[in-house]
Parts: C-alpha cells; structure tokens; sequence
C-alpha cells in the first residue's frame, strides 16, 4: 500500500481470489506505479499513462482494496480539454517528451476507448466515493465523443486514427493503404496518418479525412461506458445516446460473416475481416439472435476459441498471425472485456471458459502485453500491467 495513500475500505475485497494471483498482481502493479499516480504499462517500453490501460489498472487496484484506484482514474483527466476531449497519453514527469509529434504539452491529440466510464461504475459499486468533479469529467469526455465525433453514414463514431482503437495493427485497417500489407509499410502508414489529424482549437481530435473508419468494437465500447457511469450518475441524455449507438450497432451485423461490420470507407473491404474486437458489441447490441452466435464464436476452436484466447482474429481469415502484434494474439484486455460480455448475457459457459484461458494466458506468458493463444508464448512488452485483470475474473 502507498503510504500516500489513505486506508482502503474495510473488509475482504478479493473473496476467492487465489493468493498466488492476487500476490503477484499486486507486486507487478506496485512495481510499475509512479508517484505522479499512475502505473506504467511497462517500465521500458511504455512508460508514460496510457487512457484505457490506466482504467484497467484501476480496477485492478480496487479488487486489491487499494485506493490508488481513484487516484489513477482522476489522474487521466489531467490534460483533458475544455470541449471535454481526453487524450489517450499523458506525459508525466516530462510534459513536452513529444511535443513535436502532437504539436502539444502535456498529452496526445488523438484518443482511445473511454474505459473510464466502467471503471468508475465498477469504483461506485464496489463503496469507493467518486468525486463529483471526476464524474462531471468523465461525462464530459463521453459527450465529446457523441458531439463531435458522430460523422459516418451510419451514425457511428468515428476514428481519426488506428492508434485511437487501441488495435493499432489489425487487418480491418489493411485497406486504408494502397499497397499489401507489410509491418513497416502500415508503420509508416500510422505516422502519416498522424499528420493528418484535424484537431479544435484545444487540441482535440475531431476528424480525419484520411481516415473515415466507424470501427463497431470502439463505438461498442463508448456506448457501454456511457451506459455504465449513467448507472452511477443518473445521466438520461448519456443513457438515451448509448442506446442508440447501441440500436446502430446492431444494424451492422452480418449474418453470413458472423460477425459486425464497420462503417465507413473500409466497410465494403477489409472492415469485415473477423476480428475479435467487433465482438465488444456483446456489450450492447439488445438482438439476442446476434450475441448467441457471436458468443459462441469466441469459445470454438474453429473460430476464436483457445486455450488461452480469444484469439485476435477468425481461424479462417488468411491475414491471421498468431504471434504478430494484432494481428491474431489473445490480449488479456480484450478477454476481460468478453468475459464481461459474456456475464451480462448470462451465458455462464463461455464466460468460464474465457476467464479460464485469460488466468492461464497471463500466468504462462510471465503477465505479457498479448501471447499466442494456442501455447501462451508472451509476446511484446513483458510484463504489462493490464495482464492483472486476470484477477478480475476470478
């Protein structure tokens, strides 16, 4: 426990949670966290604050009864605008260590899954006292999104970047470039893209001509975040733009691909590649014949189902790698968000069955950023703090 910090609310917050897990959670959370109050993903190749990565880690502290949870939740709105964008980095200790690729002090101009909704609601639920200030922010960086990111066809939110999905490599970007596919090609590609950005006057993204993409698993994830800090904060306007995101959603099901297709100008190509991320749709789309199927397309070992998946991308697809950075690993957040899924159906056996494979993924990867879903091989950055959710589904 930081001594900074004050006491966590009283009695057992991990009841059934192994000690081994709990334990080595706590060491690798407590190793990477900064006095600034946030944890790093990883020491050396992330060592500033990431958006939905520190929501993660939130959690994590919470279910460890440790009150830096709230400290790294407030912590994320530091650099937030005045029109309520949050960026997706914040750069504390050194605010101006990229100033030349954002052209801003402080944080990024681009952004990424506001996790920070379900953090908040999950902090409330489980007794922490949220301040109404971190409510007040929380709310006004979801409205950003539906005020002025609501562009494509469809009325889905769109990405100015690939970063901003957090899936900065997946295939269902491919076509955005007019070459194949190649790792340096596509990095190259994202620098670009970059440059390309339309920000407001603040600094907040607000388009990007170059990149019209309305991907379903990042508007899936804004609209259950919506949903869920309106749980805590009573928001009618917040709840009524979700469930219509979520009712548009829906509509980009594709029955014959078995799976949700993005909107904008990669809708007819390479945005219906299978992914596992536009299976974040289980968060809301209300049409059970749509999450039935796509439920238990997450736990076939035809499809996405493995030992320690769900694994990034369909069997099927021919762009699949299981070892190549999104482009078909198992990454521990995006289990715990299916898992999530998974228990709001009420579907208790693909719900054990990916909490299952997500323990065992971080345990065997040594807690990796993502690992082959087959074998558990860690992969990238190891060890990254978001491995520790696999605490959470215990």
């Amino acid at each position: 426990m930081n001594p900074d910090q004050p006491d966590p609310p009283a009695g057992d917050p991990q009841p059934g949670v192994s000690v081994d897990l709990r334990t080595e959670a706590a060491e690798l959370l407590e190793l990477h966290w900064r006095p600034e109050g946030f944890t790093m993903p990883n020491q050396a190749t992330y060592p500033w604050q990431w958006l939905w990565d520190s929501c993660f880690h939130a959690l994590v502290w919470a279910r460890l009864g440790d009150a830096r949870a709230l400290t790294e939740i407030e912590k994320l709105f530091t650099f937030q605008t005045a029109a309520g964008f949050v960026p997706h980095m914040n750069y504390l200790p050194d605010p101006d260590a990229a100033i030349e690729v954002w052209g801003r002090s402080g944080a990024s101009t681009i952004t990424q899954p506001p996790m920070y909704g379900h953090a908040i609601a999950e902090l409330v639920r489980g007794g922490v006292e949220v301040g109404d200030a971190t409510l007040a922010a929380a709310e006004r960086g979801l409205r950003f999104l539906f005020e002025h990111r609501r562009r494509s066809a469809s009325g889905l939110i769109e990405l100015v970047h690939p970063w901003e999905s957090g899936c900065d490599d997946s295939a269902r970007w491919d076509a955005a470039m007019d070459a194949p596919w190649t790792r340096e090609r596509w990095r190259e590609h994202k620098w670009h893209l970059v440059s390309t950005v339309i920000t407001d006057d603040d600094g907040g993204a607000i388009a990007n001509d170059e990149f019209r993409i309305a991907s379903v698993g990042f508007n899936a994830l804004i609209a259950f975040n919506a949903l869920e800090l309106a749980s805590v904060t009573g928001s009618e306007w917040l709840s009524a733009q979700a469930n219509d995101l979520a009712a548009r959603i829906s509509a980009r099901w594709d029955a014959e691909l078995r799976t949700w297709v993005d909107d904008g100008d990669l809708a007819s190509t390479t945005g219906q590649v299978r992914t596992v991320d536009a299976h974040f749709a289980l968060l809301v789309d209300p049409d059970r014949s749509h999450t039935s199927v796509g439920l238990a397309d997450l736990v076939d070992p035809s499809a996405f189902g493995a030992a320690h998946g769900p694994a990034g991308i369909h069997r099927s697809e021919p762009t699949r790698d299981p070892r190549t950075y999104w482009r078909g690993p198992a990454w521990p957040q995006m289990s715990y968000l299916l898992w999530a899924a998974a228990s709001r159906l009420g579907d208790d056996h693909v719900a054990a069955s990916i909490a299952t494979s997500l323990i065992a993924g971080a345990q065997a990867s040594g807690w990796a950023e993502f690992w082959e879903p087959d074998t558990g091989e860690g992969l990238g950055a190891i060890p990254q703090s978001w491995a520790t959710v696999a605490l959470l589904v215990v």
